[in-house]
């Protein structure tokens, strides 16, 4: 069954129709600093598997590296796809937090280890909250 997702906005809309190569979580500091996050979650599909099926004309493309590039809503700045020619070769990265059910894509690795931030390894231990901390549910 495919797979839907999109933008903040909802200018953009995708469909995923295909098994992924793999689902990773991202440490690199290009992931982290293009997000603006410690991570960012990824599923890797052949190209085919991936069609824009609404506001083409929105996706603005930016060379994150010398053969990586990044394809964003221009409205929101929502990222959504990662493509690199010379790593990946007809492979689409798909950001799967845009994802209409994320939880469809859960990762299964964790990528750039090297870059991690020291503190991501702390998460589980630090307290959490529905919402809000003092915030009644």
């Amino acid at each position: 069954m495919p797979l839907s997702g999109g933008c903040h906005c909802g200018a953009v809309r995708y469909e995923i129709d295909g098994a992924t190569v793999a689902q990773a979580i991202c440490h690199c500091s290009d992931c982290r600093r293009n997000a603006g996050a410690p991570f960012v979650a990824w599923g890797m599909l052949p190209e085919a598997a991936v069609r824009v099926t609404q506001g083409a004309g929105q996706l603005t493309t930016y060379r994150s590296s010398e053969h990586a590039v990044r394809q964003f809503c221009k409205v929101c700045g929502a990222g959504l796809f990662y493509r690199n020619a010379v790593n990946l070769p007809g492979l689409i990265d798909v950001q799967t937090a845009t994802l209409d059910d994320p939880e469809a894509l859960a990762p299964t690795v964790q990528v750039q280890a090297a870059e991690k931030l020291v503190w991501v390894d702390r998460l589980g231990e630090m307290p959490a909250f529905p919402r809000f901390p003092n915030q009644d549910d």
